[in-house]
């Protein structure tokens, strides 16, 4: 509703009213079928809500020029008219993620004393890939419409649908609500409703087909099911589909001296594999006992067919995964625990918890008994940013079978040997700093008129922690700026900038999310105090040199986000 009623705001060119009206008549503020989006009662504009998807398609794509106009992401290999679904982390792109990175490590290996951390290999033996299930069942059901030419997920527009049923649903239950009152019931109403019942019969019908078809997957089921349901290509608005076809989505390669002789051998598309077939070694060495956790970040590789979205969706990409070990019959005891324990640290990042939301998978993986999503809410709608899955003993019990050789724990207290329960934690590093980018990516209208695009990061995150910035280049305030950050740059990433005015400089501070500037002025060679800007309030105040460390390093420091958690 926010998202909305911002956009509509600025389509209206009312933005405190729109405020106002979420605010305060938040009840009356409604959605009129499916065409339009009225301001009801203090603006009487009525918005098509295709002006509003357009908007948050904008919105989005400025983001996308945003980051590459400031060294955040560039496409791979773009002399060379780039490579698709592959991008370059620029100079402020590498120092937000590389601070995304940490604040995930050290939630986990500093704040819990059972979880310790490794690195495996990119290449491993290809047998694990079999026993994983990979080189079998890792595939995507793909179907193309033949007018357009695109190449769509069976199984996502079947899935949209079912979502198009759910949607329905709730906009009956909106529109009896509003008209009965505080009297209303909503789950009498559930019953009661024909046309809610009939639309949730044709849901569960929908959903049940489409459960049954996945499992092999049968092809010419969910095939049947998209014409049957007759869904549209969202480009050319046609019905002409092909058949759906299975793509597998590792990428393969040699390993060998000499073609003849060679291993095929898989990029991994999992980092997690790494740390079962390690698990032993780690629990050994380590001296650790069950349940305890190991912790990883590493690259994986997807042959992604249908690659969307900017980062969110790409070829190569990065993990932070953490399995943690349990015994056998606790493991749905400790599934919410880290439920809480990861939507906590999302949170903490201050982003708001109406952004944020649980999806409980009704399909589980065939080696999971429990499994939930953690979705953010993106310009182009509520996406996976994490995964949460209790793997039950699946892949260890497989690695046993496939290598022939006992990886149980022993358990001292019970005297008896095991095979593991796994709980798993795992978060895509490019989705989640494409979910910062979007939250923190504002334009602002100031009190003169002017605007600003400012990127509001957590300060913790924050690529660069502090500009310095002499008022003029002569009569040695550039030295002094310069002396300030050869003091500050061991305690936290500063930059030197004194090109342009200091409007344009603060502004280009702002557009990489810099939470803190400091100017240099004449009184500052006297005083030996210098003039601190906040980001985000645009406030001014004059602190003394010696202050400015222990003012700023509180904010910036991870251990500042890592507090919130605790």
């Amino acid at each position: 509703m926010v998202s909305l009623l911002s956009i509509a705001a600025k389509l209206v060119k009312n933005l405190e009213v729109c405020k106002h009206i979420y605010k305060v008549f938040t009840p009356f503020v409604s959605i009129l079928g499916e065409k339009t989006l009225t301001l009801h009662p203090l603006s009487k504009k009525r918005i098509k809500i295709d002006t509003i998807i357009m908007a948050q398609e904008d919105v989005f794509k400025k983001i996308v020029s945003h980051c590459k106009e400031y060294g955040f992401v560039f496409p791979s290999s773009e002399i060379y008219d780039g490579l698709g679904a592959v991008y370059d982390y620029g100079q402020n792109g590498v120092e937000l993620k590389n601070n995304i990175k940490q604040y995930w490590w050290k939630s986990m290996v500093l704040l819990h004393e059972n979880i310790v951390g490794i690195d495996s290999a990119i290449f491993m033996h290809p047998t694990i890939w079999k026993a994983s299930g990979h080189v079998d069942a890792f595939n995507d059901p793909l179907i193309d419409n033949r007018d357009s030419k695109k190449r769509y997920r069976a199984d996502v527009l079947i899935e949209d649908q079912i979502a198009k049923y759910d949607e329905k649903i709730q906009k009956e239950v909106a529109k009896a609500r509003k008209r009965f009152g505080d009297s209303f019931d909503e789950e009498k109403y559930l019953e009661t409703s024909e046309k809610v019942r009939e639309t949730k019969s044709k849901r569960d019908a929908l959903h049940e087909r489409y459960a049954q078809a996945m499992q092999g997957p049968d092809l010419e089921a969910l095939k049947q099911i998209i014409i049957d349901e007759e869904i549209v290509d969202p480009i050319s608005g046609t019905k002409n589909w092909t058949d759906v076809r299975q793509f597998n989505l590792m990428f393969s390669t040699e390993m060998g001296a000499s073609a003849d002789a060679s291993m095929k051998v898989y990029l991994r598309p999992e980092t997690a594999q790494g740390i079962f077939v390690n698990y032993l070694n780690v629990q050994k060495t380590g001296r650790m006992k069950i349940p305890f956790g190991i912790a990883q970040i590493g690259k994986a590789f997807r042959n992604e067919i249908v690659a969307r979205q900017f980062i969110f969706r790409m070829r190569e990409f990065e993990q932070m995964e953490m399995q943690f070990f349990v015994k056998p019959g606790t493991e749905l005891d400790w599934f919410p625990k880290w439920k809480q324990t990861r939507m906590a640290w999302h949170q903490a990042l201050g982003f708001g918890a109406e952004n944020y939301r649980f999806h409980d998978h009704e399909k589980l993986a065939h080696y999971a008994n429990a499994a939930t999503d953690i979705e953010f809410k993106m310009p182009f709608g509520f996406t996976e940013v994490e995964g949460i899955h209790s793997r039950t003993n699946f892949d260890l019990s497989q690695h046993e079978k496939f290598s022939g050789k006992s990886i149980k724990y022993f358990d001292p207290q019970t005297n008896e040997s095991y095979t593991p329960y796994v709980i798993e934690t795992s978060i895509g590093v490019d989705r989640m700093f494409l979910s910062i980018m979007c939250h923190a990516y504002e334009e602002e209208t100031l009190e003169n008129g002017e605007t600003r695009v400012v990127l509001k990061l957590p300060a913790a995150l924050a690529p660069v922690k502090l500009a310095v910035m002499p008022l003029v280049k002569k009569d040695g305030l550039p030295e002094k700026a310069r002396e300030i950050i050869n003091n500050l740059r061991f305690h936290f990433n500063c930059q030197y900038d004194e090109k342009d005015s200091i409007g344009k400089r603060y502004r280009r501070q702002d557009a990489i999310g810099t939470p803190f500037c400091v100017t240099v002025d004449h009184e500052t060679l006297n005083d030996n105090c210098v003039t601190l800007r906040y980001r985000d309030t645009m406030q001014q105040e004059r602190v003394s040199i010696d202050k400015l460390n222990s003012i700023i390093e509180d904010q910036v420091s991870i251990a500042s986000l890592l507090k919130k958690i605790q």
